[in-house]
């Protein structure tokens, strides 16, 4: 949801500001006085946005006031639904667990973030780790950051929690997958000198 969210507010944010400067642009020419083409909205300092009868030639017919309506209504509602997405919060809360039951039972998001990055950060190699989980309560996906020591092995220490801080988690939880991005960085780190 992260990434549609983030091209959403792109688009909408390139729109808004392509509108801004087109519009702008349009008033600061018309206001300076400035040579515009015949087709330009504004000819002169002394011209409006709408004339009178640009204001009133739709009033009277049936459709006019009905679209304008559900055109105002669906820009309400888009604008009410980015707003909203805005706070909508990233993390996972809680993740549900088959406890065999049939009821089944709710795992806290950040315990298990806990458990995850403690796992994580005792690897060999590993210098902090960091994650996070996304996704729904019954599908969540995991999101791991590790700063890596300056002798680790990425590819070991990839291997190393696939293996054991991952499938520690997939299977005290019960889940069948965990799908998972990880994020290697290197601690930065003074050159050893030789002699």
């Amino acid at each position: 949801m992260t990434v549609i969210l983030r091209r959403v507010n792109r688009v909408l944010l390139a729109l808004a500001g392509l509108l801004l400067v087109v519009v702008g642009g349009a008033v600061l020419a018309a206001a300076l006085d400035l040579a515009v083409p015949s087709w330009w909205p504004w000819s002169g300092p002394s011209d409006v946005l709408l004339s009178e009868a640009d204001r009133q030639r739709w009033r009277d017919e049936a459709w006019w006031w009905p679209a304008v309506i559900a055109v105002l209504g669906l820009l309400v509602l888009l604008a009410l639904w980015w707003l909203l997405a805005q706070f909508r919060r990233a993390r996972l809360a809680e993740v549900l667990v088959d406890s065999g039951d049939g009821e089944g039972a709710a795992v806290r998001g950040r315990a298990l973030e806990d458990v995850l990055e403690a796992d994580a950060a005792a690897q060999d190699g590993v210098a902090r780790a960091r994650v996070s989980l996304t996704g729904r309560r019954t599908a969540p996906r995991t999101r791991v950051f590790l700063l890596l020591e300056p002798q680790a092995s990425p590819g070991a220490t990839l291997t190393s929690l696939a293996t054991d801080a991952l499938a520690h988690a997939r299977t005290s939880t019960g889940l069948p997958a965990l799908p998972t991005e990880a994020r290697l960085r290197a601690v930065k780190h003074r050159a050893r000198r030789v002699s």
